[in-house]
């Protein structure tokens, strides 16, 4: 079940990142500017942002099956808008679509790795959906790179849509939920598609949106979330751009350094983050410490980013980044299990996609304040420097807002 929806996140970052690779092609086309881009770059965050609560509401009501069903196919038809489109504003509105097909990806998988797995496996099963969003980067920018060189633009957005098609098939047939009601450690046996009707899931109590608003350690893994989202999203936009720009690398070999440090992403993800945490976990390791740990010191790695500001050589600027991002990635899988393990029964989706909603805000602003700070000062250094600032913010929220990873009281009962 994780590799399923792992795979899904891989074709959900290839949508994504294909505008970043496309970026000089789009100037040829349609004289985008760094500004326009910077926009351009930011839309789907806007309308993904717009969604978080809302599918985090449908979630917990109608569950990940059907809400991923049609998440999948609109962001496949997306993806085919923008490679049709004829302007400008055309691809805006696709990318756009594709924020609103995309919104529950995190917080769906936030929700069905809670359901799935027990509280002890559930940092590797986080880790191997969000190793693949790195990974997507790694092996997805060179791909997609090399097929806009060959034919163009249009046919690398094409490409996307087909992956994104297939995935749906693959999700429509195999995804199931799971039979809450199993005894601890069962897990209902997957069935083909039609064999029957999976059971619905106990009835809970709704917990009320403004009840989850006036909790400290919500609004401590959302700004922390946030933090890590500005970064994140800094560089998936902007990296190509800064390794052709900045330290003169050609489009190709661009595209080819850019996959290194969202390799070494990968890895710490995967081990750090997923392996690491839950092994430590399973041997008597005290969680929440094991958990603050690995978030606050994969985060505080994050601040890397300010060296590569200063960087003279590619190999330099790619060492500095890949510190930064293999720090932040270790981070993430654990921050994508606090949901599951802070919010009241009932509202993990919910959760989830406040954190999300705080991190799209972030992902907003970063595409669009880096096109305005290169265009003004022709360098990355103080956009990188920005992100520095807005990640410290981020590593005092979960030290000092999140604090215990521990279970957040239901509505009428005393902490």
């Amino acid at each position: 079940m994780a590799f399923l929806l792992a795979f899904g996140v891989i074709v959900n970052f290839f949508d994504r990142i294909n505008l970043a690779v496309s970026q000089q092609a789009l100037h040829d086309s349609f004289g985008l500017t760094l500004i326009s881009f910077g926009y351009l770059s930011s839309a789907f965050s806007w309308s993904y942002a717009a969604m978080q609560v809302p599918v985090g509401i449908l979630l917990d009501r109608l569950g990940v099956r059907y809400v991923g069903r049609i998440s999948a196919f609109l962001w496949s038809m997306a993806s085919f808008c923008a490679a049709l489109s004829p302007g400008l504003a055309w691809l805006f509105g696709a990318r756009l679509l594709l924020g609103v097909a995309e919104a529950p990806t995190f917080p769906a998988n936030a929700k069905a790795i809670g359901q799935w797995f027990p509280e002890h496996e559930r940092s590797l099963a986080v880790s191997i959906t969000d190793t693949a969003a790195k990974l997507a980067s790694g092996i997805g920018v060179p791909l997609i790179g090399i097929l806009l060189l060959h034919f163009g633009w249009r046919w690398s957005f094409a490409a996307t849509g087909l992956a994104s098609l297939f995935y749906f098939f693959i999700f429509y047939l195999v995804y199931r939920e799971p039979v809450e009601a199993a005894p601890p450690g069962l897990r209902a046996p997957l069935s083909r598609a039609g064999d029957r009707k999976d059971p619905p899931p106990p009835a809970t109590e709704q917990v009320p949106l403004g009840y989850l608003l006036r909790q400290r350690k919500v609004y401590g893994l959302a700004i922390g979330w946030g933090a890590y989202n500005y970064t994140f999203y800094l560089l998936l936009t902007w990296l190509p751009s800064y390794l052709s720009s900045t330290l003169h690398v050609d489009l190709l070999h661009s595209v080819l350094y850019t996959s290194v440090p969202w390799m070494f992403a990968a890895v710490t993800d995967f081990v750090v983050g997923g392996w690491l945490v839950d092994f430590l976990i399973q041997r008597g390791w005290n969680g929440t410490r094991v958990r603050q740990t690995v978030l606050l010191t994969g985060t505080s790695l994050g601040l890397g980013i300010w060296g590569a500001g200063h960087a003279t050589t590619p190999v330099s600027a790619l060492l500095w980044i890949s510190l930064a991002l293999g720090g932040l990635a270790a981070a993430a899988p654990v921050a994508w299990t606090v949901p599951s393990l802070i919010a009241p029964r009932g509202a993990v989706g919910t959760v989830g996609s406040l954190a999300n909603f705080c991190g799209q805000l972030a992902a907003i602003s970063a595409p669009i304040a880096t096109g305005y700070i290169v265009t003004a000062t022709r360098s990355f250094a103080a956009a990188f420097a920005i992100a520095t600032v807005v990640l410290l913010v981020g590593i005092a929220s979960y030290g000092v807002l999140l604090g215990r990873i521990e279970r957040i009281a239901e509505p009428g009962i005393a902490a």
